[in-house]
């Protein structure tokens, strides 16, 4: 038996009044989901326990069946992790994004979705000014990027928001507070100098591109928890395919391999056909894999309903396509991480659908993966984390 888990990142939503009131997956045309639906289970499954910040990190480490309540302590040293970036006793990694302040305000939570190159370059550049003993930069994927702290482990204390929370909005009233907030402040504002300046930003004005002008600090970690392997967990070999550095850290630290497929990128012109393929290629090497798509959620951040439909829909077709066409015995388990909706441009923590299909799974009666699907059916996940136990069983209800 093989297994497929197939997370289509922030696909879920609200409904929404531009499409008759439906949501952006019921919007969709899915023949390949729907087909699926018709013969496997499909449910509810909260991924994000009560309290806890509906992160794609938090959601999708309870995807993979582990309770976040248990290892989950902050996202950027998973994404650390991804980029081997060590962490030690008494420092602290924080996500750093690149992004746009406009009059005061959020103008984009990846200054206009700058290339890994160009991002690398000021990197560098912030190192130069910045950089220090204490504060070290270290370049990631896009505006996705890291800086480690050492010696001031107050910083953990700070109260941050991420910028994707508030676009439009005036940083002012967002900015890191509370203790440990003082050097991660002085440290976005100097950033501002830095890049205003820069002749990746000048290059970038040329031809009407958003400059970065600041660095926005959040997501603070400390030494990650010991996280059991997933083989060591579950019995199987697992590999993941991912365009972002927070899902290779997380297979990393699971002791997963991480597949290399080329034009898997972190958004809507990701190469979905490849990356089905390359799922599929590393299949008979290994008994389970797990196939990430971002381009739902970066979409939905950015408030662009057709284009979150388009991914859905390019998700169904080409990737769906594909994998229910597995010659051998395979199970396939599809779903979102966490909600992205339209209407506030950020993640919830509401329950999400999930689509249980293949050999031995019984169906429960459902037409399609949706959210008003998965409440109808009646099959829920208290507790997310759950559902893996019951996707890899040798027979499923």
């Amino acid at each position: 038996m093989k297994y497929v888990v197939l997370i289509m990142d922030g696909a879920s939503g609200w409904p929404l009044p531009e499409r008759d009131n439906k949501t952006s997956l019921e919007a969709a045309r899915t023949p390949n989901l729907d087909a699926l639906a018709g013969k496997g289970a499909v449910g509810l499954a909260r991924t994000v326990p009560t309290g806890m910040e509906p992160s794609s990190a938090c959601a999708c480490m309870s995807l993979l069946g582990y309770d976040p309540r248990v290892y989950y302590r902050g996202r950027a040293g998973i994404e650390a992790a991804s980029l081997d970036i060590p962490v030690g006793e008494g420092e602290v990694v924080f996500r750093c994004n690149l992004v746009n302040i406009d009059e005061g305000r959020m103008g984009s939570y990846s200054a206009g979705y700058i290339s890994t190159g160009e991002a690398g370059e000021l990197v560098a550049a912030l190192n130069d000014a910045l950089g220090s003993d204490e504060v070290r930069f270290f370049p990631g994927v896009s505006y996705r990027n890291i800086c480690k702290i050492s010696g001031h482990p107050e910083v953990l204390e700070a109260e941050y928001t991420p910028p994707h929370d508030i676009p439009g909005k005036p940083i002012a009233d967002y900015l890191p507070r509370g203790k440990g907030s003082e050097l991660l402040r002085d440290l976005m504002d100097r950033s501002r100098e830095v890049l205003r300046d820069h002749p990746v930003n000048r290059e970038r004005l040329t031809r009407g591109a958003m400059p970065a002008t600041m660095i926005w600090l959040f997501w603070g970690s400390g030494r990650l928890p010991e996280v059991p392997s997933f083989r060591g967990t579950y019995g199987l070999r697992a590999a993941m395919t991912s365009g972002v550095d927070l899902l290779r850290g997380l297979a990393r630290i699971l002791g997963m391999e991480v597949l290399h497929i080329s034009g898997v990128t972190d958004n809507v012109d990701n190469d979905y056909v490849a990356q089905a393929e390359g799922a599929l290629e590393a299949l008979p090497r290994h008994d389970l894999v797990v196939v990430h798509i971002e381009a739902p959620d970066e979409v939905a951040h950015d408030r662009d309903i057709d284009r979150k439909i388009e991914a859905i829909e390019h998700i169904d077709r080409e990737v769906v396509g594909r994998l229910r066409s597995y010659p051998g015995e395979v199970r396939l388990l599809v779903m979102p991480d966490h909600n992205t909706p339209i209407q506030v441009q950020t993640h919830t923590d509401d329950p999400v659908p999930f689509l249980l299909w293949g050999t031995g799974i019984k169906g429960n009666g459902a037409s399609r993966l949706t959210e008003a699907e998965g409440k109808k059916t009646g099959l829920f996940f208290a507790d997310g984390y759950k559902i893996m136990e019951t996707f890899l069983q040798k027979d499923s209800d």
